[in-house]
């Protein structure tokens, strides 16, 4: 049986102030950083340390995948930066408050452009460009290690995440709208041969995540800025 492991992102200087992050380059901030390397003791600790790992490009999402490799024990194993994986460019919403955002465009076309699947902010990708350039690299870099029976770790951001599991788990566009995944907190994906999740959704390898995973669609901003 596979197993892949998906990791957003730990906190970052940009989360902690409500600001859209998208391609912006900032770093942790000290709770992401322990975030990243909890996760990694968590693995290590539940036999689910990585053969392999895949982050992107992002200081932010590599720099959880080193600390999170480290703390699991395997920060020899092969990890691959990539720019496949990494956040959905928010355009000309790069670094504003959320709640200014949400006061100007209200709650249903804020809601639409962060968690539909074809809008885009201006300047900016949809869900649907992050995962055009995702999927290739799934299907030619991941899923062969998962074929081959390896346990692989994906450190990505919301929004790849998102598109990721959307693909995994076949998701409707009611379902996509309230996908939220936390932050440092690993879902494990048990997979079959075919690489299908043997439960969908996966399972959330904290007890605390499951009230942010579940979370009401209608409350976007409680569990941190992309």
């Amino acid at each position: 049986m596979s197993r892949l492991i998906l990791l957003r992102h730990g906190e970052s200087a940009w989360n902690a102030r409500n600001l859209f992050t998208g391609r912006v380059d900032v770093a942790l901030t000290p709770h992401g950083e322990r975030q990243s390397r909890d996760a990694g003791e968590l693995l290590r600790a539940l036999g689910l340390a990585p053969d392999a790992a895949h982050c992107s490009r992002l200081r932010r999402a590599w720099h959880t995948c080193a600390l999170t490799m480290d703390a699991a024990g395997r920060g020899a194993a092969p990890v691959a930066a990539v720019r496949a994986l990494e956040e959905r460019d928010y355009g000309s919403l790069q670094g504003r408050d959320r709640e200014a955002v949400l006061r100007e465009l209200g709650e249903a076309e804020f809601r639409r452009i962060r968690r539909s699947a074809d809008a885009r902010p201006p300047g900016g990708e949809s869900l649907a460009d992050v995962s055009a350039r995702l999927l290739p690299y799934w299907h030619t870099r991941i899923a062969p290690q998962l074929t081959a029976g390896a346990t692989v770790l994906v450190v990505g951001h919301s929004n790849s995440l998102r598109a990721l599991a959307a693909h995994l788990d076949a998701l409707s566009p009611t379902e996509l709208l309230g996908l939220e995944l936390p932050s440092g907190i690993p879902l494990l994906h048990e997979l079959d041969p075919a690489l299908r999740p043997r439960r969908r959704g996966g399972r959330y390898l904290h007890p605390a995540a499951a009230p942010a995973a579940e979370a009401d669609p209608e409350r976007p901003l409680r569990a941190g800025a992309e």
